[in-house]
């Protein structure tokens, strides 16, 4: 008679285990269908809990997943909301998950100095997966439309600072870190680094990099030339400064349209993706209107923006 209950007692697990890969599977399902439904299906309300302390283990599980499939929906809401918002016909791609170990830098053909073990010069980031990053440049438009802009639409970015632009006004950029954006180096006072000697070129970047310690807490790894130019001296400089790497650009973005570094005219995965801070005074546009461009091309093309420095 024991073994018969102790028999039971297996089979009745052995269901309730087929039960919760039952459940699980079709919340699952319904978990991506949620991800990429459309906004009218998105209002549909989420089905009633069960009441608490009445779920078998099955049921326990399905609840956990239940949870989760709520997570996605309203995140996906939240994004199609602020894309409306913010005049988007899409909303962004969410980027995957960054990898864990990161990618191997090398300088990109053609941009070689004859020095060696110098940080790597590259316009795209060796990946398969269709990301791009956004970076913006030197620091002279501070428009707050910016900052809720990218943080309701939750697009990373990352920032090249030069002093003598965003001096006036540190406490914009220490709002824009506090949204996660890195805070990295375009030096002083943004010369032409090639017509300066060794030392001249030192002072620009590293007294940039205190600049940005001093301010904000954290010493940047990734440096970018201004005009995009250098020499071995500026990356032996940028080297002593503690730079990692130095990221130029395969495209720029301004707020009526997009200029291209390749043949083809196209986004590649991995590609970096310039524009700057600038407002109606300097182009036909706004911070705004620029990030509205970038992203439909972006979005229209199949690709997520992802974080510079979650790959570098």
């Amino acid at each position: 008679m024991q073994l018969v209950r102790q028999k039971e007692q297996r089979h009745g697990f052995r269901s309730v285990r087929a039960s919760v890969r039952v459940v699980g599977a079709a919340l699952l399902v319904a978990a991506l269908g949620s991800a990429c439904a459309s906004p009218a299906a998105e209002e549909k309300p989420a089905p009633a809990k069960p009441a608490a302390g009445q779920q078998p283990r099955a049921e326990g599980a399905a609840g956990a997943l239940n949870a989760y499939v709520e997570r996605v929906r309203k995140a996906r809401a939240a994004r199609v909301a602020a894309a409306k918002k913010w005049g988007l016909a899409q909303p962004p791609i969410e980027a995957p998950e960054p990898p864990k170990v990161k990618p191997k830098i090398t300088t990109r053909k053609g941009f070689e100095t004859d020095g060696t073990g110098l940080p790597p010069v590259f316009t795209t980031v060796p990946t398969k997966q269709k990301i791009v990053f956004l970076t913006i440049d030197d620091g002279a438009e501070k428009d707050p439309a910016l900052l809720r802009m990218m943080s309701e639409l939750k697009i990373p970015y990352s920032a090249f600072l030069s002093n003598y632009l965003v001096k006036d006004d540190y406490g914009y950029f220490k709002k824009m870190q506090g949204e996660g954006v890195t805070l990295n180096n375009h030096t002083l006072t943004h010369p032409y680094l090639p017509g300066l000697d060794y030392d001249d070129q030192k002072r620009q970047i590293c007294g940039m990099q205190d600049i940005i310690q001093k301010q904000f807490g954290q010493r940047p790894r990734l440096f970018r030339p201004p005009y995009g130019n250098y020499n071995e001296d500026t990356l032996r400089a940028a080297k002593s400064c503690g730079v990692k790497a130095v990221p130029l650009w395969a495209s720029e973005a301004f707020a009526d349209h997009m200029e291209w570094r390749e043949w083809d005219r196209d986004l590649h995965p991995g590609d970096i993706i310039l524009t700057h801070f600038r407002g109606k005074g300097d182009w036909k546009g706004s911070m705004p209107d620029m990030i509205r461009l970038v992203m439909k091309t972006i979005t229209a093309k199949g690709y997520a923006v992802a974080k510079l420095e979650d790959y570098v």
